[in-house]
């Protein structure tokens, strides 16, 4: 029948598939990097103090182990609205499903959210500028440069990737003298026998966990990638590996150069520490920043769009959400919604409770997402030719990530 869903889907142009290995890095990359140290080391630094570096280590450890399960449920299944589909394979829940799909909506919405104030607070430092103004012509130009064309906004997003690690290694540059000149002692390590401290460092490690999200949303566009199946296992791992090494290194210097106790809680962190290192004005290192942060919030975007996208094909979502123009082939619908979303949360939520709500809805998708790949992996499907991780990574993955959320619901109710 000519009006059945069929064949009105029929009808419908497809994403077009235009990226590339090195594409699908950089793009995790700006959303791992642009999502989270630019903004939030400030923050970590504040609960964990000296011993930050290990708040961004653990929450590495973390994120490695659902990294995993993903690399090869992308593999298994490589379409937008990724762990929507696969919690449906593994679980079976239709209502499940849905559930997951929206909180990664919700996670991309969130998580542009805070960047788009982060790219607030780093411009107070070049001009004065009333935040209602910024924030809706920043997140009408990101919403407009999404709606242009996948091909043509990843690469703006790979541009300013390039710019936001020439920013943190610019940081590690001139911070490095300040660590060489460290001479730790044992007694220096004492404090870690206490718990007091280890609260700060599980406190700091969610918080900066939100600094590792964007390997999970290189699964959405995956009906966008050239040989989804080989290229995005191998992207979310290298991205993943090359971010925990930066966010380390920054982390460890910008203890080693500065007293914690002014670092903390500082807006435009890595401005205020290359100024405190270096005694110059940094224009530079703002310049960068708001770069980084600008290109978070874009792959956000695109990111929560393209599950909008998937998830209307289902009809898990109105079908609207999944029409493509047919001349940029992407979903306009789904785009000017999400960042119509983004700019309201932006508004009226400050940033820590962004961030933290960011990483309670990731950390529930974690938790099914592993177990979808444990159940999957107990009744023997293990299809040939693609990446296959352990049994036992699943499990971990899911015994880590329900931990980590326990811990933290224990710790806001303590605080």
């Amino acid at each position: 029948m000519a009006g059945s869903p069929n064949a009105a889907e029929k009808q419908q142009p497809a994403l077009k598939r235009s990226l590339t290995l090195t594409l699908v890095i950089f793009y995790g990359l700006g959303n791992i990097i642009g999502a989270g140290i630019y903004v939030l080391l400030g923050e970590v630094v504040s609960h964990a103090g000296m011993f930050a570096p290990l708040s961004f280590l653990l929450a590495s450890l973390l994120a490695c182990l659902t990294a995993f399960s993903y690399a090869e449920l992308v593999a298994r299944y490589p379409v937008s609205a990724g762990e929507a589909v696969y919690v449906q394979e593994g679980i079976g829940l239709p209502a499940l499903s849905r559930l997951v799909g929206l909180l990664i909506i919700m996670a991309g919405i969130v998580s542009a959210a805070t960047i788009v104030r982060g790219f607030a607070g780093y411009l107070q430092v070049l001009v004065s500028l009333p935040d209602v103004l910024v924030m809706p012509l920043l997140v009408l130009l990101l919403g407009g440069f999404s709606v242009w064309g996948i091909a043509e906004s990843v690469t703006v997003a790979a541009v300013l990737t390039a710019i936001e690690i020439a920013g943190l290694l610019l940081i590690i540059q001139v911070a490095a003298p300040g660590l060489l000149q460290v001479q730790p002692e044992l007694s220096d390590f004492r404090p870690l026998l206490q718990g007091s401290v280890w609260y700060g460092v599980f406190a700091g490690g969610f918080l900066a966990f939100y600094a590792f999200i964007g390997f999970e949303d290189m699964v959405n566009v995956a009906e966008e990638v050239r040989q989804p199946e080989v290229n995005l296992p191998r992207a979310i791992l290298a991205a993943l590996l090359l971010s925990t090494l930066l966010y380390f290194m920054v982390a460890l210097v910008a203890v080693a150069s500065v007293p914690v106790e002014t670092l903390a809680g500082v807006q435009a962190p890595l401005a205020y520490l290359y100024q405190a290192v270096t005694g110059r004005e940094p224009l530079l290192i703002t310049l960068i920043s708001l770069f980084a942060v600008v290109n978070g919030a874009l792959i956000q975007i695109i990111m929560a769009s393209r599950v909008c996208y998937g998830m209307g094909r289902k009809r898990w979502l109105p079908q609207i959400f999944s029409r493509v123009h047919a001349v940029t082939r992407t979903p306009v619908v789904a785009t000017v919604s999400v960042s119509t979303a983004v700019l309201v949360m932006a508004l009226y939520l400050p940033i820590e409770t962004l961030a933290k709500s960011t990483s309670y809805f990731l950390l529930l998708v974690f938790c099914l997402v592993n177990l979808s790949l444990w159940r999957l992996k107990s009744r023997g499907e293990q299809p040939a030719g693609i990446m296959c991780v352990p049994r036992w990574i699943p499990a971990a993955g899911f015994t880590a990530s329900c931990t980590f959320v326990l811990l933290q619901a224990l710790f806001d109710l303590r605080a």
